[in-house]
């Protein structure tokens, strides 16, 4: 048995930086990942995706270009090598990885294998076993698979496989409506593929405003995307070489057939086969490590960060928990993720960058607030761009003119938005953004214009 000051089980944006942390003071570390360093933002997650996603914009933009009065022709899109660009730019970041757990020194021991406990603070891993009284476990979470009749029966994809998949699916049906489906739906009909979303609600994005979900569907049904709502997956079979879904939209029966299949229904967490149930670790109904506000499982001496506690499922998420531990354990001080500050983006076309509480958050609350709303149509930038799609929101509180949440759905909106979650976290007042000189022409410059749209909601 190896002993060591700490464990950390999982190589991705949270335990990276925690195993280097430690090991640089000093302590002697041992750090498990069976797969590959980097973990999904790098692998399989941000990293590939958005890469494609650039791809898609390209290609986008060239079919459009006479919207711009641009000259082409024969535009097409060879997925091989948007493959391997993907690939290249995922070797540079996970290579990056390796070499910083190689120069990490002696006090870094990094054990590729699967980690399964065997007691409380005891963990095996290649046929070793290691000891600590500190144990971080950072294993995040994989594409999860639906509950559907038929679903082992045909051939489908998750977003990790799809984006290994050197071909051009003729009918992509996407099935799910959230931030993967949207990504993935208009990449790929960029790409060239007919594609249809399937999606149990009655609006994509179903923890956003209602107007905010609305305009980027409008949005990505100008470009050919398909939507079908409300729709419940009842089974799914393969027909040939198409595969058909039954689906019940309003209690009505239909079928809708397609040449490929991308499950985009969520995550699992990655806590399966690793023994937990012997460390006593608990878990909630949906198999995620449950913690407290410092990460702590109700094991004294072992933690849970990144998207195997739960919650928010980002990268900055996963590095903000890192920053957490380091400081109540190093540093002695008494961070919390509860209600913590929450900036996102979704990288569709137009982009939907998000902070704070939304409007429907705001009402469920009870408190008086403001708000504004701008159309992006009507800022200069996106004007001159030719990219007008989106909406710019903001929500304000009454009593002190605080900004509690917003939204920029538009041109760099995951860009722009930070600006208004920078008065969140500095507890300014919104008026402040009115005495701001913008660079024109930008597409902050909206802001003037959003501010003045900011009223009393009744």
């Amino acid at each position: 048995m190896t002993k060591a000051d700490a464990i950390v089980i999982g190589a991705g944006q949270g335990g990276k930086p925690l195993a280097l942390a430690f090991a640089k003071l000093g302590w002697k570390v041992v750090y498990i990942e069976r797969k590959w360093l980097g973990g999904t933002c790098i692998n399989t997650g941000c990293t590939p995706t958005k890469a494609m996603i650039m791809s898609a914009q390209v290609a986008h933009y060239a079919r459009e270009a006479a919207r711009w009065g641009v000259k082409s022709s024969g535009v097409s899109v060879d997925i091989p090598a948007v493959i391997r660009r993907k690939r290249e730019i995922v070797a540079k970041y996970r290579t990056g990885n390796e070499t910083k757990v190689e120069k990490a020194g002696p006090n870094l021991h990094f054990v590729h294998a699967h980690a399964t406990f065997v007691g409380p603070h005891t963990v095996e891993a290649g046929g070793e076993i290691f000891e600590s009284e500190k144990i971080f476990i950072d294993t995040g979470t994989r594409p999860a698979v639906p509950t559907i009749e038929g679903i082992e029966s045909v051939p489908y994809f998750s977003n990790e496989t799809l984006m290994e998949y050197e071909s051009l699916p003729e009918h992509l049906i996407v099935l799910g409506g959230g931030y993967i489906g949207m990504e993935f739906g208009q990449m790929y009909r960029r790409f060239g593929s007919k594609v249809t979303i399937l999606h149990h609600g009655r609006q994509i994005l179903s923890s956003e405003d209602e107007d905010i979900a609305t305009t980027l569907q409008k949005a990505l049904e100008s470009e050919g995307v398909a939507f079908r709502l409300n729709a419940k997956t009842k089974r799914v079979a393969k027909r040939g070489d198409a595969i058909e879904l039954t689906i019940s939209v309003n209690g009505k029966e239909e079928v809708v057939t397609g040449s490929h299949l991308l499950c985009a229904t969520g995550r699992t967490p990655n806590t399966d086969e690793m023994g937990l149930d012997k460390a006593g670790i608990a878990l909630d109904e949906k198999g995620y490590i449950k913690v407290n506000g410092r990460m702590e499982t109700d094991v004294p001496g072992v933690w849970a960060l990144g998207d195997v506690k739960g919650g928010p499922a980002f990268t900055h998420i996963s590095y903000n928990d890192y920053q957490i531990l380091y400081a109540n354990i190093i540093d002695g001080k008494d961070c919390t993720i509860i209600n913590r500050f929450l900036p996102y983006a979704v990288f569709t076309d137009p982009e939907l960058g998000r902070v704070g509480i939304t409007e429907k958050e705001a009402r469920a609350s009870g408190k008086k607030f403001k708000m504004g709303m701008y159309a992006i149509e009507n800022v200069s930038r996106a004007v001159e761009r030719g990219e007008t799609a989106g909406l710019m929101k903001i929500i304000v509180d009454a009593m002190d003119d605080c900004v509690l949440g917003a939204a920029i759905l538009g041109v760099s909106g995951g860009e722009i938005v930070q600006m208004l979650g920078t008065l969140i976290l500095a507890g300014s007042p919104y008026t402040t953004l009115k005495e701001v000189v913008y660079i024109h022409p930008t597409m902050a410059e909206g802001f003037w214009s959003l501010l003045d749209e900011v009223k009393l909601v009744e």
